[in-house]
């Protein structure tokens, strides 16, 4: 049996994740988390195999919160379920410790069969997500400019160009207005530009314009 808790703050994503599950006899879901740090009361109580963790949630999300996960619970397997389809955000999630990676769109036909595979051990990813892999190992210094920033500007940059405010965005990822500020002027010297436009711009144009939910 594979224990799971599923972290998604929509009560209507988890009901229509529970109903996909329902008709699985190895699969028992165990628990809910709408938030961050629900999230990490049930790591922090155990009890699961598996957490199938939405990337963007209401206090902490996204890597910052895989790689805690996988730094008090390293033998938890994550399974990303997601609105974000672009590759990065994959890879960024892959290297901080997910094993896998399904696009919310993917879950009434994949769920399961990713579920399956993951809490066996194997990773599970689309082809497009392993050949951005491939490529990251094999020309690691090839990178387009949103390749420079780390996990944390990346986070910042995405919820910038999606329109969150600076006070909005220091809420959601409990920062102080002055680290975002921070954050957002180091992403753009990174990226040579000197305004939100042109991040929407390159946003738009690299497919990063991902919907973040309020």
């Amino acid at each position: 049996m594979i224990r799971i808790v599923i972290a998604d703050d929509h009560t209507i994503m988890r009901e229509g994740l529970k109903r996909i599950l329902d008709g699985a006899p190895d699969i028992d879901i165990v628990g809910e988390a709408i938030d961050g740090f629900e999230v990490l009361g049930h790591v922090r109580q155990g009890g699961f195999d598996l957490l199938l963790l939405d990337l963007s949630m209401p206090g902490r999300s996204g890597v910052d919160l895989i790689r805690q996960i996988k730094a008090e619970a390293p033998k938890l397997t994550i399974l990303i379920l997601t609105m974000h389809e672009e590759e990065q955000y994959a890879v960024r999630a892959i290297r901080a410790g997910a094993q896998g990676y399904l696009t919310k769109e993917s879950a009434g036909t994949q769920l399961v069969g990713a579920i399956r595979k993951v809490a066996s051990g194997r990773p599970y990813i689309s082809t497009e997500v392993a050949e951005q892999l491939a490529l990251n190992i094999m020309m690691p210094h090839e990178s387009l400019l949103h390749k420079q920033l780390s996990d944390r500007e990346f986070e910042v940059f995405s919820l910038l160009v999606a329109g969150r405010s600076i006070t909005e965005i220091a809420n959601s990822l409990h920062l102080s207005v002055k680290t975002v500020s921070t954050h957002k002027t180091r992403i753009m010297q990174k990226m040579g530009m000197s305004s939100l436009s042109e991040m929407v711009q390159y946003a738009v144009a690299h497919r990063l314009l991902s919907p973040f939910k309020t």
